[in-house]
C-alpha cells in the first residue's frame, strides 16, 4: 500500500512539474520575438551627438571609475554587481549575468567605459578592450529565451504525459514502465537543450545554431523514446513474471 501511495505521489509530482515547466517554456517562447526586436534596435542605434540628459535611443560611451565590484560567489541568488562612478559623481549600480570577462578583473579605482542606452549601462569595456554585457544589455537575450523555451518544453511535455499516463494506467506494470521511459527521455532532451545553449553561448554562435544543433539531438531522443516505449508496452522492460501468481509445488517426502 505504501509503495502504491508513493508511486501515485511521484506521478502527481511529475505531472505538476510538467505543467509548470510547460508554462515557463511558453512564456520564454513568447519573449523570443520581443528580445530579437530589442537587440536589432540596439545594434542599429546611432551614436549620441552629445551627452543625453534623459533616457534616449542613441548610444553614448561614458567614462566610469570602479568603486566596488562584487562577484557574490558564495551567494548564488545574488547577481554579480559593480558600482561605477561617472565624472559627475553620482554612482551607477550595475548588475551582470556572469563574472567574465570584465567584472572578474575589476578593481577599485580602475577606469572602464560604459555603453549607455535608454538610460542604462548595457555594456562595460575595460582598458584592454574586453567587453561584457550587463543584465540590461539586449545582446544574447534571444538565444537565452529560445534555449530556455526548448529546455522547459523538452522537460515539461514528457513529464506531463508520463505523469498522467502513470496515474491513468495504475496497476499495469507495462504502462508504468512506458510512462517512466517517457519521463526520463524528457530529462535527457532537456539536458541536451541546456548543453546546446551552453555551447552556443561559449562559442558565440548565431541564434540559428541552437535549433540546428538541438533538432537532430531531439529527433534521436524521440526515436529512442518511441523504441523503448514500445518495448515497455510489449513487456520487454517490465518484470511480468514477478506479478504472476506462483503455483505451490507439491513437496515430496
Amino acid at each position: 500500500m505504501r509503495s502504491s501511495t508513493r508511486g501515485r505521489l511521484r506521478s502527481v509530482a511529475w505531472l505538476l512539474s510538467g505543467v509548470v515547466l510547460l508554462a515557463l517554456g511558453v512564456v520564454s517562447a513568447l519573449q523570443v520575438r520581443g528580445a530579437l526586436e530589442r537587440e536589432r534596435e540596439f545594434r542599429s542605434a546611432p551614436a549620441c551627438a552629445s551627452v543625453p540628459v534623459r533616457a534616449s535611443g542613441c548610444v553614448w560611451e561614458q567614462d566610469f571609475t570602479v568603486r566596488t565590484a562584487d562577484m557574490h560567489r558564495d551567494e548564488r541568488r545574488e547577481p554579480p554587481e559593480a558600482e561605477l562612478v561617472p565624472p559627475s559623481g553620482e554612482p551607477w549600480h550595475v548588475t551582470f549575468r556572469n563574472t567574465e570577462p570584465v567584472l572578474s578583473e575589476m578593481e577599485p579605482d580602475e577606469k572602464v567605459v560604459g555603453l549607455v542606452w535608454h538610460g542604462q549601462v548595457v555594456e562595460v569595456r575595460d582598458a584592454e578592450g574586453r567587453r561584457q554585457p550587463t543584465s540590461s544589455g539586449p545582446v544574447g537575450w534571444p538565444e537565452d529565451r529560445l534555449g530556455g523555451a526548448l529546455a522547459c518544453v523538452s522537460l515539461g511535455l514528457p513529464a506531463l504525459v508520463g505523469g498522467a499516463w502513470a496515474l491513468l494506467a495504475r496497476g499495469s506494470r507495462r504502462h508504468a514502465a512506458a510512462a517512466t521511459v517517457v519521463r526520463w527521455h524528457g530529462v535527457a532532451l532537456g539536458i541536451a537543450a541546456i548543453l546546446t545553449l551552453w555551447a552556443q553561448s561559449a562559442n558565440d554562435w548565431p541564434l540559428w545554431a541552437i535549433p540546428a544543433i538541438w533538432g537532430p539531438l531531439a529527433l534521436l531522443g524521440l526515436a529512442s523514446m518511441t523504441a523503448f516505449t514500445l518495448a515497455a508496452l510489449r513487456g520487454e522492460l517490465a518484470d511480468d513474471a514477478a506479478s504472476a501468481p506462483r503455483t505451490p509445488q507439491p513437496q515430496t517426502g
